[in-house]
């Protein structure tokens, strides 16, 4: 039998995660398919080294074909980080379908489909590994978050029905929960709340979105960075786990991480919600 494909396909590279992905598997001498909705945003990832292709992953037509040139030039993909998504806050009620759907369509969805889509000629030769960047929003729940955490948990479910499904065909799938990772994902994800603020009347909820911006933004530029890390921190232990023989189910990332995960673990329900009226003015009638 042939040598299997190792060509990684990684999507969102164009900033934090991805790029710092990107970069550290070609500087290990992986082959790597960087993609990005916009190709022009990472141009300086083929002169490192990388091929570079569009991918958009709320696109049918535009992951087909990603996935087609690279399987037709090494076979299969050998290696599928799903790494792009985004974080849309604001409290439920407030988010536009349309938002919401964005926000499964990018997170959820474009993974399910994308991980079909590699599948076949992955499972043929026998050998893969698909990385999910999932999140400690996975595992817990912040205000005004219920939008993304949604997302998040569900890669959790995804992530363990795909680890038992494919490890007969020598698959091995692999979830990443990194905490706060000190790349522009906070400053975006302060910037939904504020466009779902923008168009929403003053109402009940107008000083909670206000303050699940202003916190969301102040975590990734205040004291909090402390617990956190930055995105080669994500790519070191990307890296780890697709060289392992047997890679790790789960990976808990960062100190902020591993510390709201323990805190939420042995908090119950009624605990976690005093904690968070701590931090978040609850909505009310009044």
């Amino acid at each position: 039998m042939a040598e299997p494909s190792k060509a990684v396909l990684i999507t969102g590279c164009s900033t934090g995660i991805g790029r710092a992905t990107a970069l550290r598997l070609v500087g290990s001498g992986w082959k790597v398919y960087a993609t990005a909705r916009r190709p022009e945003t990472i141009a300086d990832l083929e002169q490192a080294g990388a091929r570079t292709l569009a991918l958009d992953v709320t696109d049918e037509a535009s992951m087909s074909a990603a996935v087609s040139a690279v399987e037709q030039a090494e076979g299969a993909v050998g290696v599928l980080i799903n790494n792009a998504g985004y974080s849309q806050s604001g409290a439920i009620e407030t988010v536009p379908m349309e938002s919401v759907r964005r926000q499964f369509e990018t997170n959820v969805f474009g993974v399910v489909r994308l991980t079909q889509l590699v599948l076949r000629k992955m499972r043929a030769q026998r050998w893969g590994r698909i990385v999910n960047i999932g999140s400690m929003g996975g595992r817990l729940t912040l205000p005004g978050g219920g939008h993304y955490h949604a997302t998040k948990y569900a890669l959790e479910a995804l992530s363990d029905a795909l680890r038992f499904e494919l490890a007969g065909f020598g698959i091995a799938v692999v979830l990443l929960e990194p905490g706060l990772i000190t790349t522009e994902f906070g400053e975006a994800a302060a910037g939904t709340v504020a466009a779902v603020s923008s168009v929403a009347e003053e109402g009940p909820y107008t000083a909670f979105n206000a303050t699940v911006g202003a916190l969301t933004k102040g975590a990734y530029e205040g004291p909090m960075r402390r617990l956190g890390a930055g995105p080669e921190t994500v790519a070191k232990a990307i890296e780890r786990a697709i060289n392992a023989r047997r890679p790790p189910a789960r990976v808990t990332l960062t100190p902020s991480a591993k510390l709201m995960i323990a805190m939420r673990k042995v908090l119950s329900d009624r605990a976690w919600d005093a904690a968070m009226r701590r931090q978040f003015p609850q909505p009310t009638g009044d």
